[in-house]
């Protein structure tokens, strides 16, 4: 149904109307970089008292994103893939079963150095499952956890054909002489601008931080179809910048009456 609006224009009325949209249902393909360098300790430490590794914090904050995304929808659905020096299947049937999708994400376990990191494999799956999924009235979007600070991602793909929606968080070490981050982080930003065929979005840290991983991942649970642009983001707010404007408030109040409590 159309939505019909009155808009008073210079005394005048103008009349517009606002299409309705259809949000669909997400298939989304989570892939994990298991690369070594996703066995990097962070700083966070864990409930045994020795430190999370990335790999440990990427698998808690993927199974709270799997729940919390089916909270809000129960249609959608995941499925797993794993990324050495090409991309591989972990589980290909997207399941919309949050036991059976922690059940084989709680099996994923690293692997050797690869030495590089090829992307067309991925892209190309995932473009055929987006088929798959436009087929059944829903949308794909891919999920990339890449950990390497020192192997730029490669990628043989045509830049005009967005199936897909691509996301990325990128985990790495300070820069460093013997490591890249940056250009890491470039050429993954050119694959969301030129891949992506909603808004994607992309973050990094390099803190070691749990909560650099678990923040992301929540904003992350926005709907492709629903996103603003990644730079006008502002969430989630930090309270940290709420002091001054508290601090100046109580200096306003030693000048000021103070008014009465409810």
């Amino acid at each position: 149904m159309e939505a019909d609006r009155d808009v008073v224009i210079g005394g005048g009325a103008s009349r517009y109307a606002l299409k309705p949209t259809r949000i669909n249902s997400e298939d989304i393909l989570i892939c994990v970089d298991v690369d070594a360098e996703s066995m990097v300790e962070m700083k966070t430490t864990g409930t045994n008292g020795r430190p999370l590794t990335r790999m440990e914090c990427v698998k808690q904050a993927v199974i709270l994103f799997i729940h919390n995304k089916l909270s809000i929808n129960p249609d959608h659905r995941f499925a797993f893939a794993t990324l050495s020096k090409s991309a591989a299947w972990l589980k290909k049937d997207f399941t919309s079963d949050a036991a059976s999708a922690v059940a084989s994400l709680r099996g994923l376990s690293a692997t050797k150095s690869s030495g590089r990191a090829d992307l067309t494999q991925l892209f190309r799956v995932a473009a055929q499952e987006a088929k798959n999924s436009r087929a059944q009235n829903r949308i794909l979007r891919v999920i990339l956890i890449y950990c390497r600070s020192s192997v730029r991602p490669t990628h043989d793909w045509p830049t005009k054909q967005k199936l897909f929606t691509l996301d990325v968080m990128y985990l790495h070490d300070k820069p460093s002489p013997d490591n890249c981050p940056q250009d890491v982080y470039d050429s993954l930003v050119d694959a969301v601008e030129h891949i992506s065929e909603y808004e994607g979005y992309i973050f990094e840290s390099g803190q070691g931080l749990a909560r650099s991983v678990f923040k992301p991942m929540s904003i992350l649970l926005s709907h492709p179809q629903q996103r603003c642009a990644q730079e006008d983001l502002d969430i989630p707010k930090s309270l940290a910048k709420k002091v001054p404007v508290v601090e100046a408030a109580s200096a306003d109040d030693n000048h000021n009456p103070q008014a009465m409590s409810q």
